[in-house]
């Protein structure tokens, strides 16, 4: 469910050793499947271990996960590193926000879950997003897309190479492409 680089065992391996003993860590998420959601590491003393816990064994040290992270940690990491900048504890967990879809759940949802943890993170970093509004019967994603892409020129390439594209590499057999049902003139509604 988590997996712990080898530096960042080492890492909690030091800062365990200054605990008391029988201490481990817990990985959790707040305001799980939200947009404000947001993942932590904490110290976990063994008097603060519940029974439904899921202890996920290390090494030298075990880390617990409550009953209602655990979706939310699917495939998360946690990396240690150290360069000229210092060093650094980073925890991706890209389900946090959006819990994962089966592979046999409905194809919206799918389409959905694949636009909030794969594209809207890419638009965000430009101001963007996207919303998925339907699927239509001959198989087109139709999207309605706000902040920065809102009049933005660069949209159709946006559209085509990139969400199009990305989509139909994964779900080609399922979907004929991708409509953009928002209007892009300038105006009072646009985004600049």
């Amino acid at each position: 469910m988590i997996s712990i680089s080898e530096s960042a065992q080492a890492h909690f391996v030091k800062l365990l050793s200054q605990q008391a003993e029988g201490t481990s860590i817990r990985v959790f998420v707040v305001n799980p499947g939200t947009a404000n959601a947001e993942c932590g590491v904490s110290y976990c003393p063994p008097e603060a271990v519940e029974q439904d816990d899921i202890e996920i064994p290390f090494k030298d040290f075990s880390a617990y996960v409550d009953q209602d992270s655990k979706p939310f940690l699917e495939e998360a990491e946690i990396d240690f590193t150290t360069d000229q900048m210092g060093s650094q504890l980073t925890l991706k967990a890209p389900n946090a926000k959006l819990r994962k879809v089966a592979d046999d759940a409905p194809l919206f949802d799918r389409v959905n879950y694949f636009l909030q943890t794969e594209v809207n993170p890419q638009l965000a970093g430009h101001g963007g997003e996207c919303t998925l509004m339907e699927i239509t019967e001959d198989g087109y994603v139709v999207l309605q897309f706000g902040g920065g892409c809102n009049g933005c020129s660069q949209i159709d390439v946006t559209v085509k190479d990139g969400i199009e594209k990305q989509l139909l590499a994964t779900m080609g057999d399922e979907i004929s492409g991708v409509r953009d049902m928002t209007e892009h003139q300038r105006g009072e509604h646009s985004y600049y």
